[in-house]
């Protein structure tokens, strides 16, 4: 997958508070602070237009996003973003300096392949994912748009774990005491044993308790017919 690079023309803002923010919103931008690294924070505004269609892109979270103001460029991180509680357009942008290689902490998405082929999902096992995301440390500047793990020769209790995809140079999980599970093959074999066993058990008994011929002792009769009617449902 090609890596979406998105870049934002920024103005510096005169005005902050929130007499400031209106007036930026009003002439039809996104007002922000842009902080972290060696120099202070500094009040920006970005033009309304290019926030929405980096947030369209699904990559303006979670990736490093530049910056460019009168020539000079910044790399930045998206801290957080304030959304309206009624249009759920963007309010306020919190944006964070990192240089190239800086080590930043990021959740990647997890994609599957191979579903079509796998030989347990073929018998009826289900992809069980159980991280859809994999929190990793990695250089800001080569963030991973997905980690791709291949399910194709999983069978039916089999399981894919972290050590089953070569990460990209310096980067690993933020889990580093374990080899943690993604996904698993889910199925109802073991399930279904069970149930023919409990089944078999209870029509033994069944068929046992005519040819037993006395009376049981006053108070067993109801207490194996309500066992054997548990049985049967």
């Amino acid at each position: 997958m090609a890596k979406v690079e998105i870049t934002l023309n920024v103005d510096v803002r005169e005005r902050t508070g929130k007499g400031g923010s209106r007036e930026i919103r009003r002439q039809g931008k996104v007002p922000g602070i842009l902080y972290g690294g060696d120099r202070g924070p500094v009040p920006i505004a970005m033009d309304r237009k290019q926030v929405l269609m980096a947030l369209k892109s699904g990559k303006f979270l979670a990736h490093t996003v530049t910056l460019e103001h009168k020539g000079e460029k910044q790399l930045v991180f998206t801290q957080d973003i304030q959304f309206h509680p009624v249009t759920d357009e963007p309010e306020h942008l919190d944006l964070f300096r990192v240089e190239k290689g800086q080590q930043i902490r990021v959740n990647v998405p997890a994609h599957f392949v191979g579903e079509g082929v796998s030989p347990g999902i073929k018998r009826g096992g289900t992809l069980n994912i159980v991280r859809h995301e994999i929190e990793l440390l990695c250089p800001a500047d080569a963030i991973p748009e997905e980690l791709v793990f291949d399910v194709s020769a999983l069978e039916i209790g089999d399981s894919i774990k972290i050590s089953a995809i070569a990460l990209p140079p310096n980067t690993h999980p933020t889990i580093t005491d374990r080899d943690f599970t993604i996904a698993t093959i889910a199925g109802r074999k073991a399930k279904d044993d069970v149930e023919e066993k409990v089944e078999a058990t209870a029509e033994a008994a069944a068929g046992a308790a005519p040819a037993a011929g006395a009376a049981p002792a006053a108070g067993a009769a109801p207490a194996a017919g309500a066992k054997a009617g548990a049985a049967k449902k």
